[in-house]
């Protein structure tokens, strides 16, 4: 399929804005271009609140929506944001959470992790994995069940989602009905058809961005560890089941893919979706790209169907 045309009128829009020179942009830099716009009223929601996580050491923000209709002690998914581990908050992915409350039925939980360069790995990663044991231990104060808990993440946040999962396995952490890793990054490997169709920038994502926010969170990536480069893991069986989303116009469609095809092999039940004619990003901009509603959709009734 041809670029959506939605899509290709957004990328445009993206066109006109001056350049970013990777070899020089500081996070600072970048963070201040990437202040997420408001385009209209967000998805109703019955209720938000803005919570402080007590960490071991640290306090991080999160923000809990609960969506109309709930009911008594709903599902929780914790959502983790992208934005490459060194932009993005709770404001970016403000509207995807609201949309994803709505289409799942469940509470969603956004987790403000501590961002790279200033965190390298595993700190963002330790955030999202000790925010799980949090929201646990905080089931009956947030008013949700415990026994029904899914992670989920785009892009960075995929990553991140994949890796708690492992985690959560590993360590005898809380039991997961679900994983949702929309366009996940999983591997610090560039040399597949997706980077060499895709990666030139001009599908909004580039692999020389890639690399930049890669060097952000690890440094030297060259032998990353297989909780950052999840795709290198030599055991993904007994995960909870997945819903893998990517996009055809994606440097990281082919990553996402093989991760997918690794948990299948490793017996792991999973629900693959290349979304056609789409770019990275796009599960987040569905304000502009209303096409991009249906696999909001679609997400959220695999998260409903595994939470029930």
């Amino acid at each position: 399929m041809t670029l959506n045309p939605q899509v290709e009128a957004l990328l445009g829009f993206f066109a006109q804005m001056p350049p970013v020179d990777y070899a020089t942009v500081t996070p600072e830099a970048l963070r201040a271009l990437n202040k997420p716009m408001q385009m209209g009223p967000p998805p109703a929601v019955e209720k938000v609140r803005d919570l402080s996580l007590a960490l071991p050491g640290r306090t991080i923000a999160g923000r809990f929506y609960l969506p109309e209709g709930a009911g008594k002690n709903p599902p929780l998914v914790l959502y983790f944001h992208g934005g490459g581990w060194v932009i993005g908050d709770l404001e970016s992915h403000d509207a995807t959470c609201r949309a994803l409350a709505r289409s799942s039925g469940a509470a969603v939980l956004s987790v403000d992790y501590r961002l790279a360069p200033e965190t390298k790995f595993p700190g963002p990663l330790d955030d999202c994995y000790d925010a799980l044991l949090w929201a646990a231990e905080h089931a009956s104060e947030l008013g949700v069940d415990a026994q029904r808990l899914a992670v989920a993440g785009d892009s960075a946040g995929g990553n991140l989602a994949a890796a708690v999962a492992i985690r959560a396995r590993d360590e005898n952490g809380p039991a997961l009905r679900h994983q949702l890793l929309i366009y996940p990054v999983t591997d610090t490997d560039f040399d597949n058809a997706s980077n060499a169709e895709n990666g030139t920038g001009d599908y909004f994502l580039s692999t020389a961005m890639m690399q930049w926010f890669w060097a952000q969170y690890l440094g030297d990536y060259s032998d990353p560890h297989v909780h950052a480069a999840v795709l290198r893991h030599e055991n993904l069986g007994g995960l909870p089941p997945a819903t893998v989303l990517v996009a055809q116009y994606d440097p990281l469609r082919d990553e996402g893919l093989a991760y997918a095809a690794a948990l299948e092999a490793a017996r792991v039940p999973v629900e693959t979706e290349l979304a056609a004619g789409m770019i990275h990003g796009f599960f987040s901009m569905f304000e502009a790209v209303p096409d991009a509603l249906p696999y909001i959709d679609r997400a959220g009734a695999r998260l409903r169907q595994a939470l029930a």
